[in-house]
């Protein structure tokens, strides 16, 4: 456990993506099996443990420190792990600290009513850095800025030259903590997992957006064109009697959508966008969210929500890898497919036709109103290939939409930015039955501003606060940020009627008075029916 907690303290003050990748690689090659097999488990999202962790940890500080002292340490740091880390008392006598493979082991043998004695008899155990990290890992939330694929990238140099990320991606899911077989397999010490026809996922081909050098040198006459629609991109990987649904980075989320698994089922691996769909209408995005990252979905929910898949390439069939083939070749491939097997829940992407460049912009100009988020163009003869190659797919998507919007209510960040306020909430005017305006929350956004600029932002959110709320600050009205944003979506959720999708920070207007900020019926007219 002490070099896991290492590796998560020099992870969080390690900014670059290669240090981090050092970092990484060298635990895994200096850490003996299995506690490093669970560290990777805990660094890709692979230890989902259904703990009591908030409110055990409440009961064991109660007798250690005054609860509302606690309280409020909680609310100034902003983190809990890091909280009871520092607060926990030191024992009295120096104990081994656990290791991280034994942890583990016990966390999945025991019961919800062994688990605080368990729990605070570690945390007696380790010091105020290994207790940090052992609560990083029961929450699940390590947020240390590694991403599984970078995870994944790491474990792939551990000694065989032959073998990249995407390797690892071809047998990840077909394999299971602590990884045992697949460590043997990437230091030549024993063979490739055999994931032959299970449902594992295949690497995504993903698009470069597309620029004016692009557009200028586009020969229509070589492209095929699609819509782009707004949803997510997935994979369905059907084998061995096994259906699994993915997301473009390889996590399974079949559990939020059962309804897809129960309806399909073929074998190969086809690509596409999950979309929720209403008598053949593609929704807003804002009712897919309604479903995303649910561990339990009802009925009712699946009704209310239809879930649908709008099919873009096929990878393999009935055992057969296409992704070498061409785009045109693939494309056949997959009609074909689809109108002999008629998989329920799902359609084809329909292509755009135009035969020169102005058609083809004229139409991507018009997408705007029709629930459409752009164009994907791709290279008739483009293999599919993992990652994002260059000149084979481009991501057209149309221009953002902005608002000026006035800030509300300001949290604290966590990890480096615990100490300050970094996550805004913002608001537009409406005008109340009475006449008078109010302003009313339309969204919330912590990107799109540099470290400066978080500083400046930082202290004016200090200087101008009516009140607090644990970790939250209501300000004074004053500060206008432009916010940009994809589209602006109904939503009873929302106390303004209103919802912004992929809302970030364009610019602060440090020079425009708020009375002027814009208006909830402005947003109002750009909602797309």
């Amino acid at each position: 456990m002490k070099a896991f907690a290492a590796l998560l303290d020099r992870l969080v003050y390690t900014p670059g993506r290669n240090a981090k990748l050092r970092l990484i690689t060298e635990y895994m090659r200096d850490t003996p099996d299995p506690d490093r097999g669970w560290a990777l488990a805990a660094l890709t999202d692979g230890l989902p443990f259904s703990l009591p962790v908030r409110r055990t940890l409440a009961d064991l500080m109660a007798p250690r420190l005054d609860p509302e002292l606690y309280r409020l340490s909680r609310d100034y740091v902003g983190d809990t792990a890091e909280t009871v880390a520092l607060c926990w008392p030191e024992p009295a006598e120096t104990l081994a600290p656990p290791r991280l493979a034994d942890i583990v082991t016990q966390l999945e043998l025991m019961g919800r009513q062994d688990f605080g004695r368990h729990l605070e008899a570690w945390l007696d155990r380790l010091d105020a850095t290994g207790r940090w990290a052992l609560l990083k890992l029961l929450t699940g939330a390590l947020r240390v800025g590694v991403s599984a694929r970078l995870a994944k990238t790491a474990i792939a140099e551990l000694g065989n030259a032959d073998v990249d990320v995407d390797d690892v991606e071809g047998v990840w899911h077909g394999v299971s903590p602590p990884y045992a077989a697949l460590f043997a397999w990437l230091e030549a010490r024993g063979p490739k997992p055999d994931v032959t026809g299970a449902p594992v996922f295949r690497p995504l081909m993903l698009a470069h957006p597309l620029d004016a050098t692009d557009l200028a040198a586009l020969d229509v006459a070589t492209i095929a064109a699609e819509w782009k629609w707004d949803g997510i991109r997935v994979q369905i990987a059907a084998g061995r009697g096994e259906v699994r649904l993915y997301s473009r980075t390889g996590d399974d989320i079949g559990k939020s959508f059962p309804d897809l698994l129960a309806a399909l089922r073929f074998d190969g691996v086809v690509d596409g966008e999950l979309l929720v769909m209403r008598d053949g209408v593609v929704a807003p995005f804002n009712d897919l969210q309604q479903r995303l990252n649910r561990k339990a979905v009802s009925p009712r929910l699946i009704k209310q929500y239809p879930a649908h898949v709008r099919l873009y390439d096929v990878l393999e069939l009935d055992g057969a890898d296409l992704r070498a083939l061409s785009w045109t070749e693939r494309r056949a491939r997959l009609e074909a497919w689809h109108a002999t097997v008629r998989p329920p829940l799902t359609d084809l992407s329909s292509l755009v036709e135009a035969n020169t460049r102005d058609a083809l912009q004229a139409i991507w100009q018009s997408t705007r109103g029709s629930g459409i988020e752009g164009m994907m163009l791709k290279r008739r003869d483009s293999p599919y290939l993992p990652g994002r190659p260059k000149g084979h797919w481009w991501k057209w998507k149309r221009s953002a939409l902005s608002a000026d919007c006035v800030l509300m209510y300001a949290q604290r960040g966590s990890g480096k930015r615990s100490s300050f306020y970094s996550d805004y909430t913002f608001g537009c005017w409406r005008t109340r039955a009475d006449g008078m305006s109010e302003l009313v929350p339309v969204g919330k956004a912590y990107s799109g501003f540099t470290d400066a600029e978080l500083k400046d932002i930082d202290k004016w959110v200090r200087t101008h606060t009516n009140e607090r709320f644990g970790p939250v600050r209501a300000v004074a009205p004053g500060l206008v940020f432009e916010v940009a944003f994809d589209a602006v979506q109904a939503s009873a959720r929302h106390k303004s009627g209103v919802a912004m999708r992929f809302p970030r920070i364009a610019r602060i207007r440090w020079d425009k008075p708020h009375t002027e900020a814009d208006t909830v019926e402005a947003l109002e007219r750009l909602i797309e029916r």
